[in-house]
């Protein structure tokens, strides 16, 4: 077995133990195939108000910009699927990725640790991690590393887990042996595209980020939502699920192994009414390790005023 091998499957060794399922490598370059797609999605504002996507143009398309001398990017994809449901079903609805800990957290201290898994086995190596927090475009470099196909609806879908989990990179000056990509499964399944309430999915594996629900309850800072989607949002408070609830590709979802990831019984427990009457101590209290906290209190009781008029 060459060196390369060898690294490359410590590094995917390590990953498992770390509690990542899937780990794929692609070689650092220029995302040819994306970067006519990504100036387009762009140019028709497709990203609403989110203007930090216009932001670092290049970097996104070539991870050698981040890190001076990137040979690798290793895609690593942790589970986050839950069968705990709210016990109020009329109760505002939470994204599933959000019943635990923050992920950012959660998966931060698992790459840092894998970065100096590697330095320790494998000798001097510079990178960087990345969990959504820099113009990596995740997705592009998972699915280009074979960790799945990116589905109608825009999210990655790996053939033997669905699509709930977080996706997340080093990118490092070592060479690795790159993995290659596999096909796409969506076939003529439209699923997704039938069921999203705002029709955010304007077309197969175009999603029109201004009108998805999770970009209007976390990413739109606005005092008040838009009155278009009034009565479309299918009491979502924070995030959304709907698109990956109905994927038959997550038939094969499998409950996490992450303990941080597991919601508190007081939470689950929320009712219609204490939701509604959520006070900002409570809300810092309940949330203050959670993703939720991304809204802020002012921005989550919007969310919850504009379900219950």
């Amino acid at each position: 077995m060459s060196q390369l091998a060898k690294n490359t499957a410590l590094i995917k060794q390590k990953a498992q133990e770390l509690g990542f399922f899937y780990c794929g490598i692609s070689k650092a370059e220029f995302l040819e195939e994306e970067a006519p797609r990504l100036e387009a999605w762009l140019n028709q504002q497709r990203h609403g108000k989110m203007s930090y996507m216009e932001n670092h143009f290049d970097k996104r398309l070539d991870p050698r910009l981040l890190v001076e001398g990137a040979k690798s990017v290793i895609s690593l994809l942790l589970n986050y699927y839950t069968e705990e449901k709210q016990s109020d079903v009329t109760a505002p609805k939470i994204s599933k990725y959000a019943y635990g800990e923050d992920y950012h957290d959660v998966i931060k201290e698992k790459l840092r640790q894998l970065m100096q898994f590697i330095e320790t086995e494998i000798g001097e190596v510079s990178g960087r991690v990345f969990v959504d927090s820099a113009p990596v475009m995740d997705k592009a470099w998972a699915k280009k590393s074979g960790l799945g196909w990116i589905g109608k609806n825009s999210n990655l879908i790996h053939p033997k887990s669905g699509s709930f989990f977080f996706i997340a990179e080093l990118i490092i000056d070592l060479e690795l042996e790159a993995d290659g990509p596999i096909k796409d499964y969506c076939g003529t399944c439209t699923k997704c595209i039938d069921a999203c309430p705002t029709d955010a999915i304007i077309e197969p594996y175009v999603v029109d980020g201004s009108k998805c629900i999770s970009y209007l309850t976390i990413e739109l800072k606005d005092a008040l939502l838009p009155t278009e989607f009034k009565g479309k949002m299918d009491n979502w408070a924070f995030g959304c699920d709907i698109c990956q609830d109905v994927c038959p590709w997550n038939r094969f979802s499998l409950m996490h192994k992450e303990p941080r990831f597991n919601p508190s019984k007081n939470f689950l427990q929320l009712s219609k009414s204490d939701w509604q009457d959520l006070s900002e101590e409570v809300f810092s209290e309940l949330f203050k390790l959670s993703a939720i906290k991304r809204t802020k209190f002012d921005g989550l009781k919007r969310n919850i005023a504009f379900l219950s008029k």
